[in-house]
């Protein structure tokens, strides 16, 4: 039987069944899809990359270089060598350097800079802490600009020499770039005031809608003193009274005098019953030192020669006045005569003027910074052949009247008229310091000797720095009879005195001094128009704190 064929079918005829390919549309729709998918894979990728970058930025590499330190308890002593920022020069440009300060002021920049002014004392600098890979993390820029201002921190950084001058801190060409900075201690309480506004200058703090700056009142600075004496005007101001005892005990020990120191507690006024603090002594009363001058007579008794002291005087004066406290320190001395009290007198003058020299020429920082604050004319005295301006207390009267104040009213020269006689010997003699001599014998205490002369006269001086008195002296009365009757004549009972007037009995050379009030020359000298100013923790009638 013959094979039967096959029906050969034309691929081109109609009722085909061989399958087509994909569409050109299909191909294009595949092809975004594919593209697509790519896409998503790349952004996931980079969104696992970015991820992975965040977490690791996350981890704080600075974290041993900041934050607050364990409590000292003097737990340990690495002795790592501190500078002062006093000491800070262009000349150590890339040195490393340690330093504990305070933050006066901090400022950010962005999230990656923070401007610091750091203080010590009188001087100040800035620092600068910038964010860096591997050094400076984000979360230790942070926190650093979180400190609060007066926080006492320990700062490592590397010394700069500035491109230009900077106008905010005292050390104007070094900066410091921080490497490390701990918190030594931090503040628990709101500031009364800011350092800054508490050492403005009053010139820029100006009245009425075009206030500027606020003005803290002298009664909120005593109130919160211990803010307030951290001002770099402060630190300046008592930097000076350190330095005006100082040269108080320098000048007097070179003249062969000896330092003592007596008790403050007496059995009796030194002066007058009006003006001394009575205190309970148990079973009976005593009385707070007016003065040391009965120490200092009595040690001259004793033949000490040559004595001073500084320490506490008490005036129980209800005197709410710029100059009056009822607690100060008094500058003290005594000495034997040889021949005539004006011996004393020369003696105390060329301490001032030692002082006033050695004020000008080794401490004109401090006296700048102060006078920043307190911008004042700058204190007068006469050198050379001429010296010191010296008149008798009638003079001082007659330049008065001259001025135009009745003689009548001049029994004393009072407190207003002491200003107007500094202004006209200002004007007539081109000085602030001057000294009156021979006082009437009834303004002064009871053992000044009276004049040789004029028995209604005494040997007695006052010193004046800017129209107002710094110093009271005369010579004093060394004969226990003329003693005994002055002190009768002044209202006091010789008896009530009895241990002191015996001291005179035993035999005792001629002698004089002075007593200085360490706060009021500083006042004067410095011009700071209150003696509050002048004194660490001030006492007055209404001030018994802090």
């Amino acid at each position: 039987m013959a094979d039967i064929e096959a029906p050969q079918v034309n691929p081109n005829e109609e009722g085909g069944d061989v399958s087509k390919g994909p569409s050109k549309s299909e191909l294009k729709k595949r092809a975004k899809e594919a593209e697509k998918a790519k896409k998503a894979a790349e952004k996931a990728a980079k969104q696992a990359e970015l991820e992975a970058q965040k977490a690791a930025a996350e981890v704080d590499f600075s974290t041993e270089y900041y934050g607050k330190l364990p409590l000292n308890q003097s737990q340990s002593r690495p002795r790592r060598s501190r500078i002062d920022i006093t000491t800070l020069t262009p000349d150590m440009d890339g040195t490393q350097v340690l330093l504990r300060a305070r933050v006066q002021t901090s400022r950010m920049q962005g999230s990656k800079m923070v401007f610091f002014n750091l203080r010590q004392r009188t001087d100040s600098v800035q620092a600068l802490l910038t964010v860096a890979p591997g050094k400076v993390s984000k979360q230790m820029a942070k926190w650093a600009g979180s400190l609060q201002m007066e926080s006492i921190v320990l700062v490592e950084g590397i010394a700069k020499k500035t491109p230009e001058p900077i106008k905010s801190a005292t050390v104007s060409d070094v900066e410091i770039h921080i490497t490390q900075i701990h918190l030594v201690s931090g503040i628990e309480s709101v500031l009364p005031f800011s350092v800054e506004d508490a050492a403005r200058p009053e010139t820029e703090i100006e009245t009425g809608e075009d206030v500027q700056y606020k003005r803290v009142l002298l009664d909120t600075r005593l109130n919160n003193r211990v803010v307030d004496l951290r001002t770099q005007t402060n630190q300046a101001v008592f930097k000076l009274q350190h330095a005006i005892s100082h040269l108080f005990r320098e000048h007097l020990d070179a003249q062969g005098f000896t330092e003592i120191h007596s008790p403050k507690l007496q059995g009796a006024a030194t002066e007058s019953g009006a003006s001394v603090f009575k205190v309970s002594y148990f079973k009976g009363n005593a009385f707070l030192a007016q003065s040391p001058q009965l120490a200092k007579q009595m040690a001259i008794a004793a033949d000490f020669e040559r004595v001073y002291e500084i320490g506490p005087v008490f005036r129980a004066e209800d005197s709410n006045t710029h100059r009056h406290m009822t607690e100060f320190i008094g500058l003290d001395l005594e000495m034997s005569i040889e021949e005539h009290y004006h011996e004393v007198m020369e003696l105390l003058d060329a301490l001032f003027l030692h002082m006033f020299r050695s004020l000008k020429q080794k401490y004109a920082k401090e006296i700048e910074t102060v006078r920043k604050q307190f911008p004042a004319d700058e204190f007068k005295w006469r050198e050379g052949p001429e010296g010191t301006l010296k008149m008798s207390f009638k003079e001082a009267v007659d330049l008065l009247v001259e001025d135009g104040v009745s003689r009548e009213s001049l029994d004393d020269i009072n407190t207003e008229n002491e200003k107007r006689l500094g202004r006209i010997v200002r004007e007539k003699y081109d000085t602030d310091y001057f000294i009156i001599d021979k006082f009437p014998m009834e303004l002064r205490p009871f053992y000044t000797m009276p004049d040789p002369d004029d028995p209604t006269l005494s040997n007695s001086y006052d010193f004046f720095m800017r129209g107002e008195e710094i110093l009271s002296g005369a010579q004093r009365i060394h004969d226990p009879t003329l003693l005994a009757e002055k002190m009768r004549a002044k209202g006091v009972d010789p008896a009530s005195m009895a241990p002191y007037l015996d001291a005179f009995k035993m035999g005792c050379p001629p002698h004089g001094g002075g007593g200085i009030g360490l706060e009021r020359v500083l006042m004067l000298f410095l011009k700071l128009n209150n003696i509050r100013r002048a004194s660490l923790f001030p006492r007055d009638p209404k001030r018994l704190e802090p």
